[in-house]
C-alpha cells in the first residue's frame, strides 16, 4: 500500500472516531420515530406518548409515534429489530416480546439476543390478584387454603394465552400445588368484568385495572406481585410476603435496532432517563400506578434473562404455547 494511500485511510478513521462522539452527542438531529407494538390507547401507547411529548419540547425534534400491533407484540417489535440501526428508530417493549414470546412461539421473525439493542428499562407497575368478593376470602392464604380443598372448581380469568396475566396464575397454581381452570379474555377491562360478574373468581392483573373497582365492593384486592410493595398501594401485600414466591411485575423499556453504536445508545438513553424520571412525566404516570426504572443496557439484559428463567418453569409445567 502507497504512503498517500496510507495517509488516507488513517485521515477518514480519524475523522470517523471524531464524527462518531460528535453523532451521538448532536442526537438527534431530525426526526425520531418511537415504535409501540400495542395498539392506541394501551398502556406502552400512553407511556410512549407522554415521553415522545416532553422529548419534542425539550430536544426541538419531532418524535412520531407509531402502532404496530400485532402477534403478541412480535409484529412491532420486529419492525424495530428489521429498521436502520442509525438511532432514529426506537421502541417500547414489555416482557412478552423479549423474555416470554421465545418461551411461546415455535419461531420469531427476531432474535431477541442478536437483533435487538436494549436501551433502559422505563417503568413498572404491579400485577394485583383481585378475587371475587363472594368467595369471602381476606387473604391469599386463605385462596390458596380455598381452592386446595376443591381443585379444578375455581376459575381464574387472564388478558391471553400466555399474557403474564396468564402466567402470574400458573405460577401461584405451581407453587402452592392447586388446580384452577384459565378463561382468557381479549383485555384487562374484559378480564376485570368477568371477575366482578363471577364469570371468573379471580385474575391477576395489572394493578391500573383492578384499583377504580375496589370501592363497589365486588371484589378484594389480595396482593400485588412486585418484590417490595409498591409506594403507590403502600397498605398491599405481596405475594411475598403472603407466603407464594412469585413476581410478576408488569415491566416496559426502550428497544432499538441491533448494532447501534453504544455512543448513540448512550445518548438515546440519557435522553428517554431524563424524560421518564422528570418531575412533569412521573406525576403523569402515576395515576397509572407506575414507577419509572431506568437501567443500564446491562440490567435491562440482565432483567429479561431473569424473566426467561423464571417463566420457562412455568411454561413447561403448563404446557403452554403459541404454536
Amino acid at each position: 500500500m502507497n504512503r498517500s494511500l496510507t495517509r488516507t485511510l488513517l485521515t477518514a478513521l480519524a475523522l470517523a472516531a471524531v464524527a462518531l462522539p460528535a453523532a451521538a452527542q448532536d442526537w438527534p438531529t431530525k426526526t425520531v420515530r418511537l415504535i409501540v407494538p400495542f395498539g392506541a390507547g394501551s398502556t406502552p401507547d400512553i407511556v410512549g406518548r407522554l415521553l415522545t411529548d416532553y422529548l419534542q419540547t425539550k430536544l426541538k425534534q419531532p418524535f412520531v409515534v407509531e402502532n404496530k400491533a400485532g402477534a403478541s407484540g412480535n409484529t412491532g417489535t420486529d419492525a424495530v429489530a428489521k429498521a436502520d440501526p442509525d438511532g432514529y428508530t426506537v421502541g417500547i417493549s414489555i416482557g412478552g416480546p423479549l423474555a416470554i414470546n421465545p418461551l411461546l412461539f415455535g419461531k420469531l421473525p427476531y432474535d431477541p439476543a442478536k437483533d435487538l439493542t436494549l436501551v433502559t428499562m422505563l417503568v413498572t407497575q404491579p400485577s394485583a390478584l383481585v378475587v371475587n368478593a363472594s368467595l369471602n376470602v381476606n387473604s391469599v392464604p386463605e385462596l390458596v387454603a380455598l381452592i386446595k380443598a376443591n381443585p379444578g372448581k375455581y376459575n381464574f380469568g387472564s388478558i391471553g394465552n400466555g399474557s403474564l396475566s396468564h402466567l402470574a396464575m400458573e405460577a401461584i397454581a405451581l407453587k402452592t400445588g392447586t388446580k384452577m381452570v384459565h378463561v382468557p379474555y381479549a383485555s384487562s377491562p374484559q378480564a376485570m368484568t368477568a371477575v366482578m360478574r363471577g364469570d371468573v373468581q379471580m385474575a391477576c392483573l395489572p394493578a391500573i385495572a383492578v384499583t377504580p373497582h375496589l370501592a363497589g365492593g365486588q371484589v378484594k384486592l389480595l396482593a400485588i406481585s412486585t418484590a417490595k410493595r409498591s409506594d403507590l398501594l403502600p397498605g398491599v401485600p405481596t405475594l411475598k410476603e403472603s407466603g407464594i414466591d412469585v413476581e410478576a411485575d408488569a415491566w416496559m423499556g426502550l428497544i432499538a435496532p441491533g448494532n447501534v453504536l453504544p455512543p448513540v445508545v448512550a445518548a438515546i438513553g440519557r435522553a428517554f432517563t431524563e424524560a421518564v424520571t422528570s418531575q412533569g412525566v412521573r406525576e403523569k404516570l402515576k395515576p397509572q400506578l407506575m414507577e419509572p426504572i431506568p437501567t443500564t443496557p446491562a440490567q435491562f439484559r440482565a432483567r429479561t434473562e431473569a424473566d426467561i428463567a423464571r417463566w420457562k418453569p412455568v411454561i413447561d409445567a403448563a404446557k403452554i404455547k403459541i404454536n
